[in-house]
């Protein structure tokens, strides 16, 4: 099978129908075997029985409902599991994103060997109150991954087979889905301008809360992939860094004491100044930090997935 395209779907009755047909031409046009995999996510309209109806007219249309809304990451993930494509293509399925763009991104991965093709909606139909943060977000995840996208989150995105077997989308990471596919060693990340259209039915599904989980996922994700595996390399350098400008302080105070004490100076109790609170807490949050670095290496070492490191290829095995 040449293509998957996974579509999580939450209440999109009305824009699925019209999605499938859309696909549909496009892949019979190319002569392509397709499958496409709808991810009900807990839709509480009739989406589930309008996806129940189009699998029963053309096998290629297949469907996975979840009890409740997970959201799009868990979709997605599933998807992923469930995809046997060559070539997975993600996309939307309120209509603002082109299936005519699919063979473009078919070709970029099977063709120009990129392992994961990212869409950029240069010109949007979203309002200032989506667009503007969005920016900001693309800028940080650009400056902390070194990845150069300037669309993350855009849903329409291409990737080899290999790329989704090897990596797990959870929490609300499936903005950050190029960030995964580099930790997994899937360096080859592309984009492709792709034309976003307005929405033609209902509204958007994404409230205010992505733009405060969206920093916050970034800011795990981005841990994770540094620190994940060697922990002592973080909390063991500042636990370490802290404890001595501490122990620094603290044994400054006590020479000024002695020196004072033996010049016949009398001198301030070092318990009066305030620089000895300051070098007992950094001590005490140093050696915190680095006993946290410890557990954390302790932990690590017992994860049974400690060295599941990923296999590109082998010969003679």
């Amino acid at each position: 099978m040449q293509i998957s395209c996974v579509i999580p779907a939450f209440n999109e009755a009305e824009s699925i129908p019209e999605l499938t047909a859309w696909i549909d031409q496009v892949m019979k046009k190319n002569s392509w075997e397709y499958e496409v995999i709808y991810i009900d996510d807990g839709s509480r309209d009739n989406s589930w029985e309008v996806i129940q109806k189009l699998g029963a007219e053309n096998p290629s249309i297949k469907g996975i409902r979840f009890r409740r809304n997970y959201g799009k990451s868990g979709a997605l993930n599933r998807g992923f599991d469930c995809a046997q494509g060559d070539v997975v293509i993600t996309m939307d399925a309120d209509l603002q994103d082109s299936p005519e763009e699919i063979p473009e991104l078919y070709r970029l991965i099977t063709e120009d060997g990129f392992d994961l093709i990212s869409g950029w909606k240069k010109k949007r139909f979203d309002p200032i109150s989506k667009t503007i943060p969005t920016k900001l977000y693309n800028w940080a995840t650009r400056k902390m991954s070194g990845i150069h996208l300037h669309d993350f989150n855009c849903g329409l995105k291409a990737y080899k087979r290999d790329v989704v077997k090897s990596i797990e989308v959870y929490g609300e990471m499936h903005r950050y889905i190029p960030v995964l596919a580099k930790r997994a060693g899937f360096d080859r990340i592309g984009e492709k301008v792709v034309q976003h259209q307005a929405r033609k039915y209902g509204t958007t599904k994404f409230g205010v809360m992505r733009f405060i989980n969206g920093p916050l996922d970034l800011l795990s994700i981005t841990f994770v992939t540094r620190f994940g595996r060697k922990p002592m390399h973080i909390f063991g350098l500042l636990g370490s860094l802290l404890f001595v400008v501490g122990f620094m302080a603290a044994l400054y105070l006590g020479v000024e004491k002695a020196y004072y004490l033996s010049q016949g100076i009398k001198a301030r109790l070092v318990t009066e100044n305030p620089l000895f609170f300051v070098s007992l807490t950094a001590m005490i949050l140093g050696t915190q930090l680095f006993l946290a670095g410890f557990l954390g290496e302790l932990v690590a070492r017992n994860n049974p997935e400690r060295n599941n490191y990923l296999v590109a290829d082998e010969v003679n095995l």
